[in-house]
C-alpha cells in the first residue's frame, strides 16, 4: 500500500455566494414598508496551509475532489445569509503549487505559509442595498457569484539541509539511522528505499536536517528507475553528499566510476551546479573496502572534493562527519540572502483605464470583457425585466455603451459579455428599454407616491361629509 505520495493532482472548487433575497417589509398598518431583503453569504475559500505535522501528500492522492461550502442566501427582515466555511488543507513544509502548464503558482515554505487555491463567490446584494433614492422599492436582488475552481498539481520537495545521494544500498540509510533518530528501513537488496528519509542532526550548537534520495541510478534524470521521482528532493539541499560503496559486491562497478555517473545525473536534471559537494567512502569496516578507500581518496581530493572515511555498520568516522556538515550547512547558512520584509507596491489605475475592452471579433460579434461587466453579468437574474433594466444602467454608466458605438457597433449587431466558454450574448439595442420601464422612468416607483389607502378613504369620507354639510346649509330654513 502506498504510504508516501510526494506528487498529486487536486481539483478544487470554492464555495458559490448566496443569492441576494427581493422583500417588502409587511406589517399591520404599515403598507409599503419598504424593500428589507438581506444579502447573500460570501463563499468559502479552499486554502493550504503548511502543517509541520503533514510529511506527505497520500490524504489527497485517495481524496482528490476538495470543495468548501456555499454561502446562504438572504432573507426577508435584512437577515443576511450567512457564509460559507474556508476549507483549510494542510500540507508538507516545501509543498509547490502548479497550474496543468507546470507554472509555479506558490511555493509553501515554513510552518502557518498559506495560499489560497480557489476563491469563493461573493454573495448578492439584496433589495434593501439597491435601494436609493432613485430606486426606493427594488423588486429584484443581485445573484451570488459562483466561486472558483479548478486544478492544482502538488509538488512536494523536501526541506532538508544535507542530501545524500548515491547508488543503491551505497549505506545512505544506514548513515542517516546512526546520524540521527531516524529509522528508515534497511536491507542488503538494491532499491530497498523507496521514499525520501528525513532525520535531524545535532553537532554542537548547529541542528541541521539530512535526507536520503533514494533511486539513482544511470538514466534516472531521464525517469530509469526512481531518480526521476525523487530528484526533486534535493533541489532545495545546501551540501550534496555523495555516499560512495568501497565493498560493492559487482564486478563491474567501482566508486570512482559511480560517482561521475551520479555527477552526470544530477548535470541532466539541471539546477544544482553550485551545491557544494562532499564524499563520503563508506564501509572502511571491510578489509577490502578499507583498502579501496585509501587507493582512491587522492585522487578524489586532487579533484577538489573533501573527502571523509566511515562506517554507519562500525560507527567509524561518524562524529567527523556530522561536524564537518555542520560546518558547510553553517556557512551555507550565513552566505544566504536575508529575507526582506514583502514590499506592498501601489500600483495607480491609469486615468484612461474604463476597465474593461471591446474587441470585433471575426464572426461580426462584439466582444466585452472586463471585471465589473462580467460580474454584473453572473450577478444579474435574467427572468427579472427590472434586474435586466439595472445591468443596463450599469453598464451604460460604466461607459460600454459609448464604447461599443465608438468601435462601430450598430443597432441589431451581436454583443458578448465574458469569456468565449461562457459569455452572455444579446442584440444590441442603444436605445432599449427593459420591460419594468413600461412603468414609468427605470428606478422610480409610483406606488410610494400614491396616498396611502387608509388615508385616501378618511379623506374620502371627510369630502362626503363636507357635501353633505354644504346641502344642508342651503336647504334648512332660516
Amino acid at each position: 500500500m502506498t504510504t508516501f505520495v510526494d506528487r498529486v493532482e487536486l481539483h478544487v472548487a470554492a464555495g458559490n455566494g448566496g443569492h441576494g433575497c427581493a422583500s417588502v417589509h409587511r406589517e399591520k398598518f404599515k403598507p409599503l414598508g419598504g424593500p428589507d431583503g438581506g444579502n447573500g453569504g460570501r463563499g468559502g475559500d479552499v486554502i493550504l496551509v503548511v502543517d509541520q505535522s503533514v510529511t506527505t501528500l497520500l490524504d489527497y492522492h485517495h481524496s482528490p475532489h476538495r470543495k468548501a461550502t456555499n454561502g446562504k442566501p438572504g432573507e426577508g427582515g435584512n437577515r443576511s445569509g450567512k457564509d460559507g466555511q474556508d476549507l483549510v488543507l494542510p500540507v508538507p513544509d516545501g509543498t509547490v503549487v502548479l497550474d496543468k502548464r507546470g507554472n509555479i503558482l506558490a511555493d509553501l515554505v515554513g510552518a502557518g505559509t498559506t495560499y489560497v487555491a480557489a476563491e469563493g463567490g461573493r454573495g448578492g446584494l439584496g433589495n434593501a442595498a439597491l435601494a436609493s433614492a432613485r430606486r426606493k422599492a427594488p423588486g429584484f436582488a443581485l445573484l451570488g457569484e459562483p466561486g472558483r475552481g479548478g486544478d492544482v498539481v502538488l509538488e512536494l520537495k523536501t526541506v532538508a539541509d544535507v542530501a545524500l545521494v548515491g547508488y543503491p544500498s551505497a549505506g545512505k540509510s544506514s548513515l542517516i539511522s546512526v546520524l540521527s533518530a531516524a529509522k528508515p528501513k534497511i536491507a542488503d537488496y538494491p532499491f530497498t528505499t523507496l521514499v525520501p528519509n528525513l532525520g535531524v542532526v545535532t553537532a554542537g550548537s548547529t541542528v541541521y536536517t539530512i535526507a536520503d534520495v533514494p533511486g539513482l541510478i544511470p538514466g534516472a534524470s531521464q525517469g530509469r528507475g526512481l531518480g526521476l521521482e525523487f530528484l526533486r528532493h534535493v533541489e532545495r539541499c545546501s551540501v550534496l553528499v555523495h555516499v560512495l560503496d568501497t565493498a560493492t559486491l559487482e564486478s563491474d562497478r567501482d566508486p570512482l566510476t559511480d560517482l561521475d555517473v551520479i555527477e552526470e545525473e544530477l548535470t541532466q536534471y539541471g539546477g544544482l551546479a553550485d551545491r557544494p559537494r562532499f564524499v563520503v567512502l563508506n564501509k572502511i569496516d571491510i578489509p577490502d573496502g578499507k583498502d579501496l578507500a585509501e587507493m582512491i581518496r587522492p585522487e578524489l581530493e586532487q579533484r577538489g572534493y573533501q573527502v571523509l572515511e566511515v562506517s554507519a555498520v562500525a560507527h567509524m568516522g561518524l562524529k567527523e562527519l556530522s561536524f564537518a556538515l555542520a560546518e558547510i550547512v553553517a556557512k551555507a547558512r550565513a552566505d544566504r540572502p536575508k529575507e526582506e520584509a514583502t514590499r506592498i507596491v501601489i500600483r495607480p489605475k491609469a486615468v484612461d483605464d474604463a476597465g474593461f475592452s471591446v474587441t470585433l471579433e471575426e464572426d461580426g460579434i462584439y466582444r466585452v470583457r472586463g471585471e465589473k461587466p462580467e460580474r454584473w453579468v453572473r450577478q444579474t437574474d435574467f427572468s427579472n425585466d427590472e434586474a435586466v433594466g439595472y445591468l443596463a444602467d450599469r453598464l451604460s454608466r460604466l461607459g460600454v455603451e459609448d464604447r461599443l458605438m465608438k468601435a462601430g457597433a450598430r443597432a441589431g449587431d451581436g454583443v458578448a459579455i465574458g469569456p468565449e466558454e461562457d459569455a452572455v450574448v444579446f442584440d444590441w439595442e442603444p436605445t432599449m428599454m427593459a420591460g419594468a420601464e413600461m412603468l414609468g422612468r427605470r428606478g422610480e416607483d409610483h406606488r410610494l407616491e400614491e396616498p396611502r389607502p387608509a388615508a385616501q378613504r378618511r379623506r374620502d369620507r371627510d369630502a362626503e361629509r363636507d357635501d353633505s354639510q354644504k346641502e344642508y346649509d342651503e336647504f334648512r330654513p332660516f
